[in-house]
């Protein structure tokens, strides 16, 4: 991950590695938190975010099994602490419907669009994810920071 004083924006796949002992990439993910929060980097997440994590730690994953809905809250309240939590408002919503309209994309690629809407009402250019290839059609928009090289 690049250093640097510009804001970060962290993807769901980073909270859930960085979350769950078992997952892939978890010493990079929980690396690459640490290293934000030791540098001084803002860092950035989403209310839909935390939904996304949520959902995918109380649902049987090939690295784990569903996590305790009270366990995932704790979570929950210690990243809303820990990161900047991006709202979603109108003006989300409305440079949402502006990437539908410039991007091709549909389905869950919807979800992605809306974090690179999120990203740019708030004014966050950098995205940290371990799912780089969901949002190369945005490398436009956004400078994508792989989790692993």
């Amino acid at each position: 991950m690049t250093s640097g004083a510009e804001p970060v924006f962290v993807d769901t796949n980073i909270l859930v590695y960085a979350s769950a002992s078992g997952a892939p990439f978890h010493t990079a993910a929980r690396s690459a938190v640490e290293c934000l929060h030791d540098t001084g980097v803002t860092a950035w997440v989403s209310r839909q975010v935390l939904r996304e994590y949520l959902a995918t730690l109380t649902r049987p994953q090939i690295f784990a099994q569903p996590r305790n809905p009270v366990a995932l809250a704790s979570d929950v309240r210690r990243f809303q602490a820990r990161f900047r939590v991006a709202e979603d408002s109108a003006a989300v919503t409305r440079r949402l419907l502006e990437l539908l309209e410039e991007v091709p994309m549909g389905g869950k690629q919807v979800h992605d669009a809306n974090i690179v809407a999120t990203m740019q009402v708030h004014g966050v250019r950098r995205l940290l994810s371990a799912n780089v290839t969901d949002f190369l059609r945005y490398a436009h928009l956004i400078t994508i920071e792989p989790l692993t090289t």
